[in-house]
């Protein structure tokens, strides 16, 4: 429901941010540093209407998903970008098939909801990839 202001304007609430755009926006900020940054910097170029600890939260969330990195025991803390937005994506992604059982039906539900253009850019990708973790070489043919 909107406020009321006087004379009779009505009050349109601030838009709610969806899941993860603060994040990602704290990562763009932060891929614009040439060297590591602290939280006020990050704060004085969001240009948001944002408080400094919100700004310290989303940093500490980010350093909890591996996304970025913090030096400094003391003061200043200095923070930089680990992953971009689409290296936080990946990382979501492998955090939540690695909390599932069956980790083969995930991956061939992901892939068969794939577009063809999609699906042939994994295949490419794999392909260029090499060697599984293990070391093993792959069956895949070499390019």
């Amino acid at each position: 429901m909107n406020a009321e202001r006087a004379g009779g304007e009505r009050e349109t609430p601030a838009r709610r941010r969806g899941q993860g755009e603060l994040e990602a926006q704290v990562l763009s900020v932060l891929g614009e540093a040439s060297e590591p940054v602290t939280a006020a910097w990050v704060l004085e170029r969001l240009g948001a209407d944002l408080s400094y600890s919100t700004v310290i939260t989303i940093l500490t969330r980010l350093h909890a998903k591996q996304a970025v990195t913090r030096t400094g025991r003391g003061r200043p803390v200095l923070w930089e970008p680990v992953a971009n937005e689409a290296g936080l994506a990946a990382l979501r992604m492998r955090r939540l098939l690695d909390r599932q059982s069956d980790r083969d039906a995930v991956l061939s539900s992901f892939v068969s909801v794939l577009s063809s253009h999609d699906e042939d850019l994994l295949r490419s990708l794999l392909a260029e990839s090499g060697p599984d973790e293990t070391g093993a070489p792959s069956d895949r043919p070499e390019r």
